[in-house]
């Protein structure tokens, strides 16, 4: 199948919209994930093969990872990141754990779920961080499907509640809004006019929730491949979120029916995946 060709074939997003077939962008997803150069081509060339006008982009998704679970389990870990978050819902309380977690990794003190006193009412907000003298509110919000994005609507209650907090004397230099999805272009804009700090999947470039999130090696259990979907479930409902609490709590595993050799493969994965 030529470029030319390949240009001319239009996959659907998980928005619904239409865009042209990029090479480019899967070549891109799976180096990131650390594919070699030799398994990317292997896999660039499956998806050629597979390829139809109309195609959803979840099914070029799966079917890359499918051909890099059967390759190497820590590399489809890391490749299935973005759908490991998704996978945390439907409750959004694992995706905040996630994101105080990501705080600590970044030299914060954080707590999840604190009540925090305003001026016309109490609110119970997603995330405290404090470093030195700085202390950020963030509020976390989580889409458990793809397509859906954070719009302006989101931005303005988040700074109607830190202006609530704020007038009641309460000790607040910054409003943050992290999302596991996309940002629309008015929030951006409208968080950039009066000051808020928002964290999108892939926003700011290079610096958005994914890439962070990779480089503290703070990978949710839902991307681990050698553990089922109701496995994952039973873990997270006993409020383990992170691979790296996974090899420190082994008693949960054995409570959860895994054998020792089980275990002992799931602690190989998570060292990879995780870069330990």
């Amino acid at each position: 199948m030529n470029k030319t060709f390949l240009k001319e074939i239009l996959v659907q997003k998980a928005s619904g919209e239409m865009e042209p077939f990029s090479e480019q962008k899967l070549r891109r997803s799976l180096r990131k994930s650390g594919a070699s150069k030799n398994l990317v081509e292997m896999i660039v060339v499956h998806i050629r093969r597979e390829l139809k006008s109309g195609m959803k982009t979840s099914d070029i998704y799966r079917h890359a990872f499918s051909l890099l679970r059967k390759q190497e389990l820590s590399v489809a870990g890391r490749y299935s990141l973005k759908q490991g978050i998704i996978d945390l819902g439907p409750s959004g309380h694992p995706f905040e754990t996630l994101v105080g977690e990501l705080f600590k990794a970044e030299g914060f003190s954080a707590k999840v779920g604190q009540i925090i006193k305003g001026l016309c009412v109490n609110h119970e907000v997603d995330v405290v961080a404090k470093k030195g003298s700085q202390r950020i509110m963030a509020e976390c919000k989580f889409h458990n499907q793809f397509g859906l994005k954070s719009d302006v609507k989101v931005a303005l209650y988040i700074k109607a509640r830190f202006d609530d907090i704020k007038a009641a004397g309460q000790k607040l230099d910054e409003a943050w809004l992290v999302t596991n999805t996309k940002l629309t272009q008015d929030a951006i804009r409208y968080a950039r006019c009066v000051g808020m700090k928002v964290l999108g999947w892939n926003y700011p470039v290079k610096e958005g929730l994914g890439a962070r999130i990779d480089r503290a090696g703070l990978h949710p259990i839902t991307c681990l491949t050698s553990l089922s979907r109701a496995q994952k479930r039973q873990l997270l409902d006993r409020g383990l979120v992170l691979c790296k609490d996974l090899i420190k709590r082994q008693d949960l595993l054995l409570v959860s029916g895994m054998t020792k050799i089980k275990i002992d493969t799931l602690k190989v994965e998570v060292n990879r995946l995780c870069r330990f």
